[in-house]
């Protein structure tokens, strides 16, 4: 076995140095990043705000915990409240412990009002939320549990997109539902359009709690903040992280004060949550996304990579089916196992990531220009012309 444990089925690729939307292995050759660590590099690489805002921090003050006041978590959560449903926010360093910190929160709301019955969620076939034993419950992949029994309890999964299968699986039990507002690791798929409306009402109508898992959806990445926000439909609880330190390990818990309410002094903690290094980070992050026009140029740059997509399909028909998704966030259906159009791009030096229901996902840094959307859309034509031989 190697020194670094084997969990991990590695591309024999390393990279020596990165710069805006590209990687650069040591022997000089260049990759078009489009998959950006699995959408975590939100604004590319080696960003100049970014490197300063690191660099500065870096020479101050490392670690404190969280004995102490950090005056970078407090700038950083009330800027997250302010553009979000939320009222508070606790920070952690990775999406499997936002996941953890929103199922704790939506128990202890149940907990804080009277209803210490009230401890399961409902959840979604598809749903990917972690690795961690909670979060693998409360995801629905049986090989990603395989040998790591019993699973924990607490979880009822039903139909991602049936409302009416939510509502059979509610019991006086039930606490919370726990939803991604766009499924990623299962291949980018979207709801129906009015299901989370469905979800927040039949929330309201039962005393439940409503989380959003945008760990991946969240941060820009659909075109707007927070993918929740093209419907209006808002949250209880958020958790965050991926994009959200723009390659600098941050994870959050976004809530309302009303289901935040049962989370007083020794009810949660992070030794690293939310270091003044991670806070440098997710602050300039912000910085550059809450810029006018920002978004709004990395949702139009989703419309024209989805459209060029698109006539990609119709000229190769026999490798990809379909596209979904939203913004930059967005998933190419294969005909031909999705593993061969991710190679076959990489050996054009764009990286993709795989998905499940067999897709390719493109997930590229929010900062991408038309030429990059060209660069792209060339290697994939070329991609496909290929294994359709």
């Amino acid at each position: 076995m190697s020194a670094v444990m084997p969990t991990y089925a590695r591309v024999d690729i390393a990279f020596e140095r990165g710069d805006g939307a590209y990687l650069y292995t040591a022997d000089g050759h260049r990759f078009l990043d489009f998959g950006t660590g699995i959408a975590v590099t939100t604004l590319g690489h080696a960003h100049p705000r970014l490197v300063a805002a690191l660099t500065a921090q870096a020479g101050k003050v490392w670690h404190t915990s969280n004995l102490y006041n950090i005056e970078g978590q407090t700038r950083l959560a009330e800027r997250l409240a302010a553009n979000s449903f939320a009222d508070t926010v606790f920070f952690c360093n990775s999406g499997a412990e936002a996941l953890e910190g929103t199922i704790k929160v939506a128990r202890k709301a149940q907990y804080h009002a009277g209803h210490p019955e009230r401890v399961r969620v409902v959840a979604f076939e598809g749903a990917f939320h972690g690795r961690t034993l909670a979060t693998l419950a409360a995801g629905d992949n049986e090989k990603a549990r395989e040998g790591f029994g019993p699973v924990v309890e607490g979880f009822d999964h039903v139909a991602f997109g049936n409302a009416n299968e939510v509502r059979s699986a509610i019991t006086a039990e039930t606490a919370a539902i726990l939803v991604e507002p766009v499924q990623g690791e299962s291949g980018i798929r979207p709801p129906g359009v009015d299901f989370l409306k469905q979800l927040r009402q039949i929330c309201d109508e039962f005393g439940l709690l409503l989380a959003y898992d945008e760990v991946q959806t969240g941060v820009g990445h659909t075109g707007k903040l927070f993918a929740y926000q093209h419907n209006g439909v808002a949250p209880d609880i958020m958790a965050l992280a991926k994009g959200l330190g723009g390659g600098f390990p941050i994870g959050a818990v976004l809530a309302t004060d009303a289901a935040a309410a049962g989370m007083v002094a020794g009810t949660h903690g992070s030794t690293f949550g939310g270091n003044p290094l991670a806070c440098a980070c997710a602050n300039t992050v912000l910085d550059v996304l809450l810029e006018d026009g920002f978004l709004a140029h990395a949702a139009e740059m989703g419309r024209l990579l989805m459209a060029r997509i698109r006539e990609v399909i119709a000229a190769h028909g026999s490798v990809l089916e379909t596209v979904r998704g939203q913004g930059l966030l967005i998933g190419m259906k294969c005909v031909v196992p999705n593993a061969d159009l991710v190679t076959a791009l990489r050996d054009r030096r764009v990286l993709a990531v795989p998905a499940g229901d067999n897709v390719c996902r493109f997930i590229p840094p929010l900062i991408i220009e038309e030429s990059h959307v060209d660069e792209a859309i060339a290697a994939l034509d070329d991609a496909c012309a290929a294994l359709a031989r």
